[in-house]
């Protein structure tokens, strides 16, 4: 007799029974809906649902229900029009005048209390399928280079300095030129360079008629820089992306020297551009009230140890080279308003609350500017064509009597509220490494996005159909049991999507169609070994037994090799293609377990434990002694 172990048996209808289960958030419906939560991760209450309530009420929303869960608020509603409304009516009246709160558009699954209860979860969708916006940014690498020496420029200038070396220290192209008086101020010079953290490569030669030394970063160097400037860069626009309340974003770096974000429910490309691609920083200094701004700008040069900016309204201003902080030091920045005019509040870290404390303590009376820098690319036209040219824009946003001592609390003022609210967040989220400019943008709508899964599901149904009755038709019952495994196959793939998380995209339904046709591949190589078998004079017991042995090897070695196409198209490819290789990777491996085992459990509950005379698997019926 033909018997399959009971464990076996036990395996499949565990399998079976989990992979119903997870799959099961799939076939409830989404509510369009609006999900508060606070920023810092504390959670809401009970008195802010209610205080929600009143605002929707007030406006007029209807809403399908309001419900408060692990902490946060989510209002369900029928249309995405009204789901607008909600978020830019809550959005106002929550933060009118502090971002305590991240209003954020969610597509909510209509799930029981009982599914909840268990933590189940819908697969995400990608964003081709949600619909929304899709950005790719190149970061400059060059830049990330020149910022690096620039800040060998300070460094060693300052250190010279405290040693009462005269010099002159400049950036000039990839290198940084300190230029000395004498070759005894050019050894010393050497010497302190050598002890550098970090030491640059050192070449001497003259500079015109003075000793000069050449310092260059090493290729290592160089590589690592880069490296950071990207891995930086991606982690920053990580923040601003949460920070902008957007549901199941993506944030991942694409090749050498670029950042693929999408942003599924965005519609409006506008704001969501403006803060990702944006490099401010500030930078704090002390206004040189010693000489004359406005015979500086006449002249067209800064008298020594300061520099010219210009204020917003055009009037110049000098303040000194040094810096007091810049915005890598800050821990948090929130608008709102002081006075009743706008204002970012911000905190500063311990190194940067010293350095202030210090600032203040010995400046009293004195104004201090804040100096807010941003690179932008513009397109410009040279010899006929349009070219993309870097521009770093430094304006003076502030300037302030310093009236008190204070240190790591304080406030700037004399921004607009969108400003202040703009820049709040963009220090909030962390400064970029490096200037980053926008080398791609699709906005995908919703109703496309609808479209592709309804397009989608099309292809599964038709192409499970094709080869359901194929199945039927040249394998009879066998063809019969192999569509159930081919059915098992898609549910296991939806559960184990929904368990991993893992976002399907559109690439992603190819893989599954793909994986439909692949499914039945194992059984076809199967079920014409069984009738080889029966055609060479084995009994029905014997030729199901050895149609699955020998067969065996055979399936193993083409899924394994197509699994390794699979994991390398994953490991190398891009979004779209990292889609289509996890569908494709996980119909793999649960074809494999419904070809081989789950239909020779469902084959043996047919025929085995029992004499057969003849298998109904299409061909001529074979008697047999069985």
């Amino acid at each position: 007799m033909n018997k399959f172990p009971l464990w076996k048996n036990l395996l499949v209808l565990v399998v079976l029974v989990l992979g119903m289960l997870f799959a099961l958030p799939n076939l409830f419906p989404e509510d369009p809906a609006v999900q508060i939560a606070a920023r810092d991760d504390s959670a809401l209450d009970s008195a802010e649902l209610a205080r929600v309530r009143e605002i929707l009420a007030g406006e007029t929303l209807e809403y399908r229900s309001a419900t408060l869960r692990d902490g946060r608020i989510s209002v369900r509603f029928d249309s995405v029009d009204d789901q607008l409304r909600a978020a830019d009516t809550v959005r106002a009246i929550l933060n009118p005048r502090t971002q305590d709160y991240v209003v954020a558009l969610v597509l909510a699954p209509r799930l029981p209390a009982w599914v909840r209860t268990l933590g189940l979860q819908p697969m995400s969708l990608g964003l081709d399928l949600r619909g929304g916006v899709h950005f790719l940014f190149e970061v400059d690498m060059d830049a990330a280079i020149d910022q690096v020496l620039r800040r060998y420029q300070e460094g060693i200038s300052v250190m010279l300095r405290d040693e009462r070396i005269p010099r002159r220290v400049r950036v000039d192209g990839e290198q940084v030129v300190v230029t000395v008086n004498s070759e005894e101020d050019a050894q010393r010079a050497e010497a302190l360079l050598r002890r550098m953290d970090d030491p640059l490569q050192i070449r001497r030669a003259p500079d015109g008629e003075r000793p000069a030394l050449y310092l260059t970063l090493s290729e290592d160097q160089v590589q690592e820089r880069r490296d950071f400037a990207i891995q930086q860069n991606t982690i920053t626009l990580r923040n601003r992306v949460n920070e902008l309340g957007v549901a199941e974003p993506l944030v991942a770096r694409q090749g050498a020297d670029r950042i693929v974000v999408q942003l599924p429910g965005v519609q409006d490309p506008r704001q969501a551009e403006v803060v990702l691609g944006a490099t401010a920083t500030l930078e704090f200094r002390l206004v040189d009230t010693e000489n004359d701004p406005i015979e500086a700008a006449r002249r067209g040069r800064a008298p020594i140890n300061t520099e010219l900016y210009y204020e917003r309204s055009g009037a110049p201003v000098l303040l000194s080279r040094d810096i007091i902080v810049t915005g890598d030091q800050l821990t948090n920045a929130s608008s709102g308003f002081s006075e009743g005019r706008p204002a970012v509040f911000v905190n500063l870290d311990s190194q940067g609350a010293r350095r202030m404390l210090q600032t203040t303590q010995a400046n009293l009376g004195r104004p201090m500017a804040v100096l807010f820098i941003e690179e932008r690319r513009n397109l410009v036209e040279q010899d006929g064509e349009l070219v993309e040219v870097s521009e770093t824009i430094r304006e003076v946003i502030s300037v302030a009597t310093i009236q008190g001592v204070f240190s790591s609390r304080f406030q700037i003022t004399g921004l607009a509220t969108t400003e202040a609210r703009d820049l709040a967040l963009l220090l909030r989220a962390g400064a970029l490494a490096a200037p980053i400019f926008k080398v791609e943008e699709r906005t995908i709508g919703p109703s496309l996005g609808q479209d592709n899964i309804d397009r989608g599901m099309q292809a599964v149904v038709l192409g499970f159909a094709l080869v359901v009755i194929f199945m039927i038709a040249y394998y009879r019952v066998f063809g019969l049991v192999a569509n159930l495994a081919l059915l098992t196959n898609v549910v296991l793939v939806v559960a184990l999507l929904s368990l991993l998380q893992a976002s399907l995209t559109l690439p992603g339904i190819a893989g599954i169609v793909l994986t439909v046709g692949m499914a039945v591949d194992a059984n076809v190589l199967i079920f014409e070994r069984i009738r080889e078998e029966l055609r060479n004079g084995n009994s029905p017991q014997a030729a199901i037994a050895a149609g699955y042995d020998k067969a065996f090897s055979s399936i193993a070695d083409a899924n394994i090799t197509t699994l390794i196409a699979a994991v390398v198209l994953f490991t190398f490819g891009t979004g779209p293609i990292k889609g289509f290789a996890v569908t494709l990777s996980l119909g793999i491996i649960t074809s494999m377990f419904t070809a081989i085992i789950g239909t020779r459990a469902v084959i043996n509950l047919i025929y085995g434990g029992r004499r057969v005379q003849r298998l109904s698997i299409g061909g001529s019926m074979v008697h047999a002694p069985g």
